[in-house]
Protein backbone atom coordinates (compact mmCIF):
# COMPACT_ATOMS: atom_id res chain seq x y z
CA UNK A 1 0.00 0.00 0.00
CA UNK A 2 2.54 2.82 1.29
CA UNK A 3 0.17 4.65 2.56
CA UNK A 4 1.00 3.76 6.05
CA UNK A 5 4.43 5.24 6.52
CA UNK A 6 2.88 8.44 5.11
CA UNK A 7 -0.28 8.24 7.79
CA UNK A 8 2.42 7.74 10.63
CA UNK A 9 4.85 10.95 10.51
CA UNK A 10 2.09 13.55 12.16
CA UNK A 11 2.58 11.22 14.88
CA UNK A 12 6.19 11.50 15.10
CA UNK A 13 5.98 15.51 14.97
CA UNK A 14 7.19 15.81 11.62
CA UNK A 15 4.76 17.98 9.57
CA UNK A 16 1.35 18.17 12.18
CA UNK A 17 -0.74 18.52 8.85
CA UNK A 18 -0.02 14.78 8.10
CA UNK A 19 -2.48 12.77 9.88
CA UNK A 20 -4.78 15.18 8.42
CA UNK A 21 -4.28 15.56 5.22
CA UNK A 22 -3.02 11.94 4.01
CA UNK A 23 -6.57 10.91 4.39
CA UNK A 24 -8.96 14.15 4.35
CA UNK A 25 -7.50 15.27 1.20
CA UNK A 26 -5.92 11.75 -0.52
CA UNK A 27 -8.84 10.33 1.27
CA UNK A 28 -6.99 7.45 3.18
CA UNK A 29 -9.38 4.99 4.55
CA UNK A 30 -7.96 2.36 6.96
CA UNK A 31 -9.75 -1.62 5.75
CA UNK A 32 -12.22 -2.55 7.76
CA UNK A 33 -14.50 0.67 7.65
CA UNK A 34 -16.90 -1.27 4.86
CA UNK A 35 -17.68 -3.95 6.76
CA UNK A 36 -18.31 -1.95 9.69
CA UNK A 37 -20.62 -0.28 8.50
CA UNK A 38 -22.57 -2.40 6.78
CA UNK A 39 -22.62 -3.64 9.58
CA UNK A 40 -24.48 -0.81 11.72
CA UNK A 41 -26.67 0.10 8.90
CA UNK A 42 -28.78 -2.65 9.86
CA UNK A 43 -28.55 -2.45 13.41
CA UNK A 44 -29.42 0.15 15.71
CA UNK A 45 -32.53 0.03 16.42
CA UNK A 46 -35.09 2.86 16.67
CA UNK A 47 -34.37 5.78 18.91
CA UNK A 48 -36.21 8.30 17.42
CA UNK A 49 -37.74 8.80 20.76
CA UNK A 50 -34.46 10.15 22.27
CA UNK A 51 -34.05 12.97 19.63
CA UNK A 52 -34.45 16.35 21.06
CA UNK A 53 -37.79 18.19 20.09
CA UNK A 54 -37.55 21.30 18.33
CA UNK A 55 -37.09 24.38 19.29
CA UNK A 56 -38.43 27.80 18.59
CA UNK A 57 -37.75 29.23 15.43
CA UNK A 58 -36.34 32.90 15.63
CA UNK A 59 -34.30 35.41 13.64
CA UNK A 60 -31.35 33.96 16.01
CA UNK A 61 -32.14 30.62 16.47
CA UNK A 62 -33.02 30.07 12.17
CA UNK A 63 -32.73 26.37 13.05
CA UNK A 64 -35.34 25.89 15.71
CA UNK A 65 -32.67 24.39 18.14
CA UNK A 66 -33.56 23.55 21.22
CA UNK A 67 -32.29 25.48 23.41
CA UNK A 68 -32.03 23.18 26.62
CA UNK A 69 -30.78 19.73 24.71
CA UNK A 70 -27.50 19.19 25.33
CA UNK A 71 -25.04 18.77 22.15
CA UNK A 72 -22.18 16.55 21.07
CA UNK A 73 -18.86 17.35 19.01
CA UNK A 74 -16.29 15.03 17.90
CA UNK A 75 -13.43 16.27 16.67
CA UNK A 76 -10.59 14.93 14.78
CA UNK A 77 -7.48 15.64 16.47
CA UNK A 78 -4.66 16.49 13.85
CA UNK A 79 -2.87 18.90 12.50
CA UNK A 80 -5.42 21.94 12.79
CA UNK A 81 -5.37 21.52 16.47
CA UNK A 82 -8.71 21.54 18.57
CA UNK A 83 -8.69 25.58 19.48
CA UNK A 84 -10.38 26.75 16.40
CA UNK A 85 -13.33 24.54 17.72
CA UNK A 86 -13.15 24.47 21.35
CA UNK A 87 -13.77 28.60 20.72
CA UNK A 88 -16.59 27.77 18.16
CA UNK A 89 -17.73 26.19 21.18
CA UNK A 90 -17.77 28.42 23.46
CA UNK A 91 -19.72 30.60 21.19
CA UNK A 92 -22.82 28.04 21.09
CA UNK A 93 -22.83 27.94 24.90
CA UNK A 94 -23.28 31.60 24.98
CA UNK A 95 -25.99 31.57 22.43
CA UNK A 96 -27.88 28.58 24.53
CA UNK A 97 -26.56 29.33 27.92
CA UNK A 98 -28.44 26.35 29.58
CA UNK A 99 -26.73 23.82 27.26
CA UNK A 100 -22.71 22.46 28.17
CA UNK A 101 -21.48 20.83 24.75
CA UNK A 102 -19.62 18.17 25.26
CA UNK A 103 -16.57 18.17 23.10
CA UNK A 104 -13.69 15.59 22.74
CA UNK A 105 -11.28 15.08 19.94
CA UNK A 106 -9.83 11.96 18.97
CA UNK A 107 -7.47 10.60 16.31
CA UNK A 108 -9.66 6.95 16.02
CA UNK A 109 -12.54 8.32 14.57
CA UNK A 110 -13.70 5.33 13.29
CA UNK A 111 -12.75 2.74 16.17
CA UNK A 112 -14.16 5.68 18.75
CA UNK A 113 -17.60 5.93 16.84
CA UNK A 114 -17.76 2.72 15.32
CA UNK A 115 -19.65 1.21 19.19
CA UNK A 116 -21.42 4.30 18.79
CA UNK A 117 -23.29 4.21 15.36
CA UNK A 118 -23.97 0.13 15.70
CA UNK A 119 -26.01 1.44 18.57
CA UNK A 120 -27.66 4.06 16.81
CA UNK A 121 -25.96 6.48 19.31
CA UNK A 122 -23.84 8.66 17.22
CA UNK A 123 -22.74 12.44 18.29
CA UNK A 124 -24.46 15.34 16.88
CA UNK A 125 -21.31 16.51 14.93
CA UNK A 126 -18.04 14.80 14.15
CA UNK A 127 -14.59 16.26 11.87
CA UNK A 128 -14.87 12.82 9.71
CA UNK A 129 -11.14 13.44 9.08
CA UNK A 130 -7.96 11.22 9.42
CA UNK A 131 -6.35 7.61 8.93
CA UNK A 132 -8.94 6.62 10.23
CA UNK A 133 -11.52 8.19 8.54
CA UNK A 134 -14.98 6.77 7.88
CA UNK A 135 -15.74 5.80 4.04
CA UNK A 136 -18.06 8.75 3.05
CA UNK A 137 -19.26 7.04 0.42
CA UNK A 138 -20.45 4.04 2.20
CA UNK A 139 -22.42 6.49 5.17
CA UNK A 140 -24.18 8.27 1.91
CA UNK A 141 -24.69 4.97 0.43
CA UNK A 142 -26.37 3.31 3.56
CA UNK A 143 -28.29 6.52 5.02
CA UNK A 144 -26.22 7.60 7.86
CA UNK A 145 -25.81 11.15 7.67
CA UNK A 146 -28.38 14.13 7.52
CA UNK A 147 -29.09 16.18 4.91
CA UNK A 148 -27.32 19.22 5.37
CA UNK A 149 -29.54 21.48 3.00
CA UNK A 150 -31.49 23.13 6.16
CA UNK A 151 -28.20 24.73 6.99
CA UNK A 152 -27.28 25.63 3.98
CA UNK A 153 -30.49 27.68 3.04
CA UNK A 154 -30.63 29.12 6.52
CA UNK A 155 -29.30 33.12 7.35
CA UNK A 156 -25.35 33.11 7.18
CA UNK A 157 -24.55 33.79 10.93
CA UNK A 158 -23.36 37.42 10.10
CA UNK A 159 -25.44 38.42 7.52
CA UNK A 160 -29.27 37.34 7.78
CA UNK A 161 -29.79 38.92 4.51
CA UNK A 162 -27.76 35.87 3.16
CA UNK A 163 -28.23 32.34 3.46
CA UNK A 164 -25.23 30.37 4.43
CA UNK A 165 -24.66 28.12 0.96
CA UNK A 166 -24.35 32.29 -0.25
CA UNK A 167 -21.36 32.86 1.97
CA UNK A 168 -18.90 29.48 0.70
CA UNK A 169 -16.01 29.40 -1.12
CA UNK A 170 -16.52 27.55 -5.12
CA UNK A 171 -17.04 23.93 -5.06
CA UNK A 172 -17.89 23.79 -1.43
CA UNK A 173 -21.62 22.77 -1.78
CA UNK A 174 -20.96 20.32 -4.91
CA UNK A 175 -17.88 18.38 -2.83
CA UNK A 176 -21.27 17.29 -0.08
CA UNK A 177 -23.19 16.09 -3.03
CA UNK A 178 -23.20 12.43 -3.58
CA UNK A 179 -26.12 11.80 -5.63
CA UNK A 180 -28.10 14.65 -6.53
CA UNK A 181 -29.47 17.46 -4.78
CA UNK A 182 -28.78 16.96 -1.10
CA UNK A 183 -25.36 17.90 0.63
CA UNK A 184 -24.35 15.26 2.85
CA UNK A 185 -20.79 16.36 4.24
CA UNK A 186 -19.38 20.36 5.06
CA UNK A 187 -15.91 20.57 4.40
CA UNK A 188 -14.55 23.21 6.67
CA UNK A 189 -10.94 23.57 5.81
CA UNK A 190 -9.97 24.94 1.96
CA UNK A 191 -6.94 23.72 0.25
CA UNK A 192 -5.57 25.30 -2.82
CA UNK A 193 -3.70 22.61 -4.64
CA UNK A 194 -1.01 23.52 -7.30
CA UNK A 195 2.73 23.94 -8.09
CA UNK A 196 4.76 25.29 -5.07
CA UNK A 197 7.87 27.15 -5.27
CA UNK A 198 10.63 29.93 -3.66
CA UNK A 199 9.57 33.02 -4.99
CA UNK A 200 13.19 33.97 -4.22
CA UNK A 201 15.18 30.41 -5.97
CA UNK A 202 12.70 31.83 -9.53
CA UNK A 203 14.09 35.76 -9.59
CA UNK A 204 17.79 34.25 -8.77
CA UNK A 205 17.20 32.54 -12.29
CA UNK A 206 15.94 35.71 -13.61
CA UNK A 207 12.46 34.28 -14.52
CA UNK A 208 8.75 34.63 -13.87
CA UNK A 209 6.26 31.13 -13.23
CA UNK A 210 5.68 30.01 -17.03
CA UNK A 211 2.73 29.78 -18.28
CA UNK A 212 3.18 27.82 -21.55
CA UNK A 213 5.25 24.38 -21.61
CA UNK A 214 7.72 25.86 -23.72
CA UNK A 215 8.55 28.11 -20.77
CA UNK A 216 8.11 25.75 -18.27
CA UNK A 217 10.86 23.66 -20.17
CA UNK A 218 13.65 26.81 -20.60
CA UNK A 219 13.08 27.66 -17.20
CA UNK A 220 13.74 24.04 -16.26
CA UNK A 221 16.65 24.30 -18.32
CA UNK A 222 17.92 27.21 -16.68
CA UNK A 223 17.56 25.83 -13.17
CA UNK A 224 19.82 22.62 -14.49
CA UNK A 225 22.81 24.58 -15.86
CA UNK A 226 22.58 26.27 -12.19
CA UNK A 227 22.71 22.18 -10.56
CA UNK A 228 18.58 22.92 -9.82
CA UNK A 229 16.12 20.28 -10.93
CA UNK A 230 12.82 21.39 -12.23
CA UNK A 231 10.92 19.70 -10.71
CA UNK A 232 10.60 16.61 -7.32
CA UNK A 233 7.40 15.06 -5.93
CA UNK A 234 6.46 12.25 -3.44
CA UNK A 235 7.65 9.32 -5.48
CA UNK A 236 6.74 7.20 -2.99
CA UNK A 237 3.14 8.84 -3.28
CA UNK A 238 2.61 9.72 -6.67
CA UNK A 239 -0.95 10.53 -6.31
CA UNK A 240 0.61 14.13 -5.65
CA UNK A 241 1.12 14.46 -8.96
CA UNK A 242 -2.43 15.01 -10.00
CA UNK A 243 -2.43 18.17 -7.91
CA UNK A 244 -1.05 20.03 -10.90
CA UNK A 245 -1.58 17.89 -13.67
CA UNK A 246 -5.64 17.13 -13.32
CA UNK A 247 -6.22 20.62 -13.75
CA UNK A 248 -3.72 21.32 -16.46
CA UNK A 249 -5.98 18.26 -17.99
CA UNK A 250 -8.94 20.58 -17.50
CA UNK A 251 -7.25 23.82 -18.87
CA UNK A 252 -5.77 22.20 -22.00
CA UNK A 253 -8.91 20.29 -22.70
CA UNK A 254 -11.97 21.98 -20.62
CA UNK A 255 -13.85 20.71 -17.29
CA UNK A 256 -15.74 17.97 -18.93
CA UNK A 257 -12.66 16.11 -19.51
CA UNK A 258 -12.19 15.85 -16.00
CA UNK A 259 -15.90 15.41 -15.82
CA UNK A 260 -15.83 12.34 -17.70
CA UNK A 261 -12.73 11.13 -15.71
CA UNK A 262 -14.75 11.55 -12.49
CA UNK A 263 -17.54 9.86 -14.57
CA UNK A 264 -15.76 6.69 -15.49
CA UNK A 265 -16.67 7.21 -19.15
CA UNK A 266 -15.35 4.78 -21.66
CA UNK A 267 -12.50 6.20 -23.57
CA UNK A 268 -12.14 9.26 -20.65
CA UNK A 269 -8.31 9.05 -20.51
CA UNK A 270 -7.94 9.04 -24.34
CA UNK A 271 -8.89 12.57 -24.51
CA UNK A 272 -6.02 14.12 -26.72
CA UNK A 273 -5.83 16.56 -23.65
CA UNK A 274 -5.31 13.92 -21.41
CA UNK A 275 -2.22 12.45 -23.79
CA UNK A 276 -0.81 16.29 -24.15
CA UNK A 277 -0.46 16.65 -20.96
CA UNK A 278 1.09 13.31 -19.98
CA UNK A 279 3.47 13.98 -22.73
CA UNK A 280 4.25 17.35 -21.49
CA UNK A 281 5.33 15.66 -17.54
CA UNK A 282 6.95 12.80 -19.37
CA UNK A 283 9.12 15.48 -21.00
CA UNK A 284 10.52 16.74 -17.59
CA UNK A 285 11.87 12.68 -17.23
CA UNK A 286 13.38 12.66 -20.33
CA UNK A 287 14.70 15.64 -20.43
CA UNK A 288 16.47 14.95 -16.89
CA UNK A 289 14.16 18.07 -15.03
CA UNK A 290 13.03 15.65 -12.29
CA UNK A 291 15.44 15.48 -9.43
CA UNK A 292 17.93 12.18 -9.63
CA UNK A 293 15.82 9.65 -7.20
CA UNK A 294 12.66 11.02 -7.03
CA UNK A 295 10.44 7.92 -7.31
CA UNK A 296 12.41 6.47 -4.08
CA UNK A 297 11.45 10.00 -1.89
CA UNK A 298 8.51 10.37 0.52
CA UNK A 299 6.31 13.32 0.84
CA UNK A 300 8.52 14.77 3.37
CA UNK A 301 11.80 13.47 1.60
CA UNK A 302 10.90 15.17 -1.20
CA UNK A 303 9.60 18.45 0.47
CA UNK A 304 12.94 18.64 2.07
CA UNK A 305 14.55 18.00 -1.15
CA UNK A 306 12.73 21.19 -2.39
CA UNK A 307 12.86 23.25 0.51
CA UNK A 308 17.29 22.59 0.52
CA UNK A 309 17.24 24.26 -3.43
CA UNK A 310 17.52 21.49 -4.96
CA UNK A 311 14.29 21.22 -7.16
CA UNK A 312 12.51 24.63 -8.12
CA UNK A 313 9.10 22.98 -8.46
CA UNK A 314 6.55 20.73 -6.48
CA UNK A 315 3.25 19.44 -6.70
CA UNK A 316 1.29 19.53 -3.07
CA UNK A 317 -1.48 21.19 -1.62
CA UNK A 318 -1.94 24.28 1.06
CA UNK A 319 -0.79 21.93 3.80
CA UNK A 320 2.87 21.88 2.57
CA UNK A 321 3.44 25.25 4.49
CA UNK A 322 2.91 24.02 7.91
CA UNK A 323 4.22 20.43 7.01
CA UNK A 324 7.55 21.81 6.01
CA UNK A 325 8.06 24.86 8.28
CA UNK A 326 10.61 23.43 10.00
CA UNK A 327 12.87 23.19 6.81
CA UNK A 328 11.64 25.99 4.33
CA UNK A 329 14.35 28.31 5.12
CA UNK A 330 14.03 32.06 6.05
CA UNK A 331 13.61 34.01 3.11
CA UNK A 332 12.20 31.44 1.00
CA UNK A 333 9.42 33.40 0.13
CA UNK A 334 6.74 30.29 -0.56
CA UNK A 335 4.44 30.76 -3.47
CA UNK A 336 1.94 29.01 -5.56
CA UNK A 337 0.80 28.76 -9.17
CA UNK A 338 -1.76 27.26 -11.33
CA UNK A 339 -0.35 24.38 -13.29
CA UNK A 340 1.05 25.94 -16.38
CA UNK A 341 -0.52 24.67 -19.82
CA UNK A 342 0.76 23.64 -23.04
CA UNK A 343 -0.15 27.04 -25.21
CA UNK A 344 -2.73 29.68 -26.02
CA UNK A 345 -4.78 27.03 -27.96
CA UNK A 346 -6.01 25.37 -24.19
CA UNK A 347 -9.79 25.81 -23.59
CA UNK A 348 -9.36 27.24 -20.08
CA UNK A 349 -7.14 31.02 -19.32
CA UNK A 350 -3.97 30.60 -17.32
CA UNK A 351 -4.51 30.60 -13.63
CA UNK A 352 -6.90 27.53 -13.75
CA UNK A 353 -6.62 25.41 -10.39
CA UNK A 354 -7.60 23.02 -8.33
CA UNK A 355 -9.03 24.10 -5.36
CA UNK A 356 -11.29 22.17 -2.64
CA UNK A 357 -12.25 21.19 0.44
CA UNK A 358 -11.14 19.29 3.36
CA UNK A 359 -11.98 18.34 6.92
CA UNK A 360 -15.18 16.67 6.40
CA UNK A 361 -17.91 17.69 8.82
CA UNK A 362 -21.03 15.15 9.10
CA UNK A 363 -24.59 15.39 11.43
CA UNK A 364 -25.14 11.41 11.52
CA UNK A 365 -28.54 10.53 10.76
CA UNK A 366 -29.42 9.21 14.23
CA UNK A 367 -28.03 12.08 15.61
CA UNK A 368 -30.17 13.47 18.90
CA UNK A 369 -29.40 16.69 18.40
CA UNK A 370 -28.88 17.20 14.48
CA UNK A 371 -30.34 21.08 14.62
CA UNK A 372 -28.21 22.09 17.20
CA UNK A 373 -24.48 19.62 14.97
CA UNK A 374 -26.17 22.15 12.07
CA UNK A 375 -25.95 25.29 14.26
CA UNK A 376 -22.61 24.46 15.34
CA UNK A 377 -21.72 24.56 11.94
CA UNK A 378 -23.58 27.69 11.16
CA UNK A 379 -20.96 29.33 14.04
CA UNK A 380 -17.96 27.74 12.25
CA UNK A 381 -18.83 29.72 9.32
CA UNK A 382 -19.22 33.36 10.60
CA UNK A 383 -16.34 35.33 9.62
CA UNK A 384 -14.91 35.97 13.04
CA UNK A 385 -14.76 32.13 13.47
CA UNK A 386 -13.23 31.26 10.09
CA UNK A 387 -10.53 34.41 10.69
CA UNK A 388 -9.66 32.65 13.77
CA UNK A 389 -9.21 29.29 12.27
CA UNK A 390 -6.92 31.25 9.62
CA UNK A 391 -5.03 32.84 12.16
CA UNK A 392 -3.97 29.88 14.37
CA UNK A 393 -3.41 27.02 12.01
CA UNK A 394 -2.49 29.05 8.37
CA UNK A 395 -5.23 27.49 6.09
CA UNK A 396 -8.40 29.00 4.54
CA UNK A 397 -12.03 27.94 5.68
CA UNK A 398 -14.62 27.03 3.28
CA UNK A 399 -16.52 30.66 4.24
CA UNK A 400 -15.39 32.69 1.06
CA UNK A 401 -13.62 35.67 3.10
CA UNK A 402 -12.14 36.18 6.25
CA UNK A 403 -8.43 36.92 5.25
CA UNK A 404 -9.14 41.07 6.39
CA UNK A 405 -6.74 42.10 8.75
CA UNK A 406 -4.96 38.69 9.28
CA UNK A 407 -1.06 38.97 8.47
CA UNK A 408 -1.02 35.89 6.06
CA UNK A 409 2.02 33.78 5.63
CA UNK A 410 3.93 33.74 2.32
CA UNK A 411 2.21 30.73 1.27
CA UNK A 412 -1.14 31.69 2.40
CA UNK A 413 -0.97 34.49 1.10
CA UNK A 414 0.27 33.50 -2.44
CA UNK A 415 -2.95 30.46 -1.95
CA UNK A 416 -5.09 33.63 -1.78
CA UNK A 417 -3.77 35.54 -4.48
CA UNK A 418 -3.90 32.58 -6.72
CA UNK A 419 -7.56 31.97 -6.32
CA UNK A 420 -8.58 35.31 -6.84
CA UNK A 421 -6.36 35.32 -10.11
CA UNK A 422 -8.22 31.79 -11.12
CA UNK A 423 -12.07 33.36 -10.03
CA UNK A 424 -14.89 30.92 -11.87
CA UNK A 425 -11.98 28.91 -13.22
CA UNK A 426 -11.72 26.72 -10.26
CA UNK A 427 -11.48 22.78 -10.84
CA UNK A 428 -12.73 20.07 -8.39
CA UNK A 429 -11.32 16.66 -9.72
CA UNK A 430 -13.66 14.23 -7.56
CA UNK A 431 -11.95 10.52 -8.34
CA UNK A 432 -9.99 11.33 -4.95
CA UNK A 433 -13.18 10.70 -2.79
CA UNK A 434 -14.90 9.06 -4.91
CA UNK A 435 -12.82 6.28 -5.91
CA UNK A 436 -9.60 6.12 -3.04
CA UNK A 437 -8.12 3.06 -4.16
CA UNK A 438 -8.44 4.11 -8.64
CA UNK A 439 -6.74 7.46 -7.91
CA UNK A 440 -4.11 6.37 -5.22
CA UNK A 441 -2.95 2.88 -5.77
CA UNK A 442 -3.78 2.23 -9.62
CA UNK A 443 -3.59 5.86 -11.17
CA UNK A 444 -1.32 7.20 -8.72
CA UNK A 445 1.50 4.36 -8.51
CA UNK A 446 0.87 2.01 -11.40
CA UNK A 447 0.32 4.39 -13.88
CA UNK A 448 1.52 7.72 -12.83
CA UNK A 449 4.07 6.87 -11.10
CA UNK A 450 5.54 3.57 -13.52
CA UNK A 451 5.37 6.41 -16.05
CA UNK A 452 7.28 9.48 -13.96
CA UNK A 453 10.13 6.80 -13.51
CA UNK A 454 10.17 6.22 -16.98
CA UNK A 455 8.89 2.41 -16.99
CA UNK A 456 5.73 3.35 -19.07
CA UNK A 457 5.57 5.42 -21.97
CA UNK A 458 2.30 7.85 -22.15
CA UNK A 459 0.59 5.84 -23.99
CA UNK A 460 1.24 2.77 -21.92
CA UNK A 461 0.32 4.14 -18.96
CA UNK A 462 -2.58 6.08 -20.72
CA UNK A 463 -3.89 2.65 -21.39
CA UNK A 464 -2.94 1.00 -18.25
CA UNK A 465 -5.49 3.83 -16.61
CA UNK A 466 -8.30 3.50 -18.40
CA UNK A 467 -8.19 -0.12 -17.62
CA UNK A 468 -7.58 0.62 -14.42
CA UNK A 469 -11.03 3.04 -14.82
CA UNK A 470 -13.07 0.45 -16.50
CA UNK A 471 -12.64 -2.22 -14.08
CA UNK A 472 -13.48 0.48 -11.76
CA UNK A 473 -16.83 0.82 -13.43
CA UNK A 474 -17.35 -2.92 -14.40
CA UNK A 475 -17.13 -3.73 -10.31
CA UNK A 476 -20.69 -3.71 -8.81
CA UNK A 477 -19.26 -3.73 -5.40
CA UNK A 478 -18.09 -0.19 -5.31
CA UNK A 479 -20.53 2.70 -5.58
CA UNK A 480 -20.62 4.91 -8.33
CA UNK A 481 -21.00 8.38 -8.59
CA UNK A 482 -21.63 10.92 -11.13
CA UNK A 483 -21.57 14.50 -11.66
CA UNK A 484 -25.19 15.75 -11.99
Amino acid sequence: MGSTSAENHGTEGVGRRDLIKRSAALGLISVPTMSFLSACASSGGDDSGDKAKAGKKTAKNPLAVNDTAGMEFVLFDGGFGKEYAEDAVKIYEKNFPQVKVKFSATQKIQSTLQPRFNQGTPPDLIDNSGAEQMDMGVLVGKNQLTDLTPLLDAPSYDDPDKKVRDTLRPGIVEMGQFDGEKVWILYYAYTVYGVWYSQKALDSLDEQYPETWDQMLAVCAKAKKKGMAGWTYAGKYPYYLPFSLYPMIGKVGGREVLDAIDNLEPNAWKHPAVKACFDAYYELYKKGYVLKGTPGLDHIQSQTAWAEGKALFIPNGSWVENESANVIPDGFDLAVSAPTGLDSSDKMPFGTIWASGGEPFIVPAKAKNAAGGMEQLRIMLSEASSKNFTGKVKSLTAYNGGTDGIALTPGLKSGVAALDKAGENVVNPRLQDWYVQLQKEKIGVSGLGEMMAGRLTPAEAIKKIQAFADETAKDDSIKHYKHQ
